[in-house]
Order: C-alpha cells, then sequence, then structure tokens
C-alpha cells in the first residue's frame, strides 16, 4: 500500500466532518427560515435522506441548540443559540459602552484606562484611552498578554474557580521580570485576595516601570466578561496611590456593567 493510498481515508474522514458541520449550520438556517420543522421538512429542504437529519438533529438537540415541540416531530432552534446570541451581544456592546466611562476615567486618574478581555490565559486589550500625562505608556490596544502578569488578567482570573485558573494556566507560569509571580499557590493567594477586594493590581510583573490597577465588568447575568484597568509608570502610579485608584476604577466599572444590564 502506498503513502497516497494510506492519505485516502484520512482525506475522506475530514471531508465527511466539513459536510456534517457544513449540513448542520444549514439545518440550524433552515429552523430560522421556518420557525419549527419536522425531519421529512428539513431533509426536503437539504436534498439529504431523513436518517441522515435523524443524525444531526440528535447532535443539536443534545448541545441545546434544537429542541423539540411538545407535538413530537416538529423541531425549533434552542435556547443555546439565544444564549450565544446574547454573548456575542454583550461583546459588542462592551466597546460601545465602555469608551466614554475610560475617557471620563482616564481624566480623573490621569493614567491610560484599557478594557480587556479573557482570552485562554492572556488577556486580549479591546478599548483605550491614553492618559492626559505627557509621559504616557505606549497604546496596548490590540495586545495580548499573559493574564497572570496583568491587572487585567488578575482581575478576571478571580472571577474564575481555582480549578479552572488552573485548568487555564497550567503549572508553568511565565517569568517577565523578578516581581512576576510564577508559583500557582502564591498566585492564588493573590486572586483569592483580589476576589475579597474587588480589584487586581500588578508592581512591574509584565514590565520594568509599569504598575496597573484592574477591575472585573459584569454582564447582565452577572458573569465577568472583561476588565477595566488603569495602568501608569510605578513613580507616578505606586502602591500607595492603588487603593484611591481602584475606587474610582470599580466605580467606573459597575458603571460600564449596569449599562451591559448587570443589576447585582
Amino acid at each position: 500500500m502506498t503513502a497516497d493510498t494510506e492519505d485516502v481515508a484520512p482525506r475522506e474522514k475530514s471531508v465527511a466532518a466539513v459536510q456534517s458541520v457544513d449540513r448542520a449550520l444549514m439545518v440550524l438556517e433552515i429552523l430560522g427560515k421556518l420557525g419549527n420543522a419536522g425531519v421529512t421538512e428539513i431533509a426536503t429542504e437539504l436534498g439529504v435522506h431523513k436518517s441522515t437529519v435523524s443524525r444531526l438533529i440528535t447532535v443539536l438537540e443534545s448541545r441545546g441548540f434544537v429542541e423539540q415541540l411538545s407535538d413530537r416531530g416538529k423541531y425549533r432552534l434552542g435556547f443555546a443559540l439565544v444564549r450565544l446570541a446574547g454573548s456575542t451581544s454583550a461583546q459588542m456592546d462592551l466597546a460601545k459602552q465602555s469608551q466614554a466611562t475610560c475617557d471620563r476615567l482616564a481624566e480623573q486618574c490621569g493614567e491610560t484606562v484599557n478594557v480587556a478581555i479573557l482570552d485562554g490565559d492572556r488577556i486580549i486589550n479591546i478599548v483605550e484611552t491614553l492618559g492626559p500625562a505627557e509621559i504616557t505608556l505606549r497604546t496596548w490596544i490590540g495586545q495580548n498578554c499573559p493574564a497572570h502578569a496583568t491587572s487585567s488578567g488578575k482581575a478576571l482570573l478571580s472571577a474564575l474557580a481555582d480549578e479552572r485558573v488552573r485548568e487555564l494556566l497550567g503549572d508553568t507560569l511565565a517569568t517577565f521580570t523578578d516581581n512576576t509571580i510564577t508559583d500557582s499557590a502564591a498566585l492564588a493567594a493573590d486572586l483569592a485576595e483580589a476576589r475579597s477586594k474587588g480589584w487586581a493590581s500588578v508592581c512591574e510583573e509584565l514590565e520594568i516601570g509599569l504598575n496597573a490597577v484592574g477591575v472585573p465588568v459584569r454582564d447582565n447575568a452577572g458573569k465577568a466578561i472583561a476588565a477595566l484597568s488603569v495602568s501608569g509608570p510605578a513613580y507616578r502610579l505606586d502602591p500607595s496611590r492603588f487603593d484611591e485608584v481602584a475606587a474610582m476604577t470599580m466605580l467606573a466599572a459597575e458603571h460600564i456593567s449596569r449599562r451591559l444590564g448587570f443589576t447585582g
């Protein structure tokens, strides 16, 4: 048997998997168009056998993307899609609802303000207002940074269970400066303190000369979907200012959270 022959089966499986995904998405589109439909109707729309549709429906139903109506044989879109739509809407609203608040906070505290979201073990900055001071930090917009060495990352990690944090970060934490927390137990203690206070901080943990304070931003369900942070040069934003800046940042984060529907 040649190498080309051996590759045929994996390629066929790959094509079949892509085709199944495409058909599953088409099923959702059909239900979105018709409102509700039975297996026969969907099969007719797709031009495939009913058994194929039944398999797709079974998988989609198990994940909550479709649900069966009380009169058996009919299906409609499930609540999982509503949750996804809500999540997408919240992310889209986040930038729009937070920019003005970031501008005010930057003016208040005289430092750079960012909104960041968690992406695995890193954070991505999506909104920014540079501070009014003559000496400001470089722009962080669009950049991703290690969660364990940033105030935004710590704020978001503090909203998660310790087990989930370990899953995201693993056992090895990268070192960036002598101040970076690289011990899992020490990080867990730091996150517990942040959870208790409602805000997190870093003292030259990502870069020498850079300090920051971060606070979670919550959506209408109370989930921490982002973090609002204030960052500045260590000589200006020193730890003696953390309590004051954190208080302003918490109020600003609360304002953004309310605009996203959080009432807690």
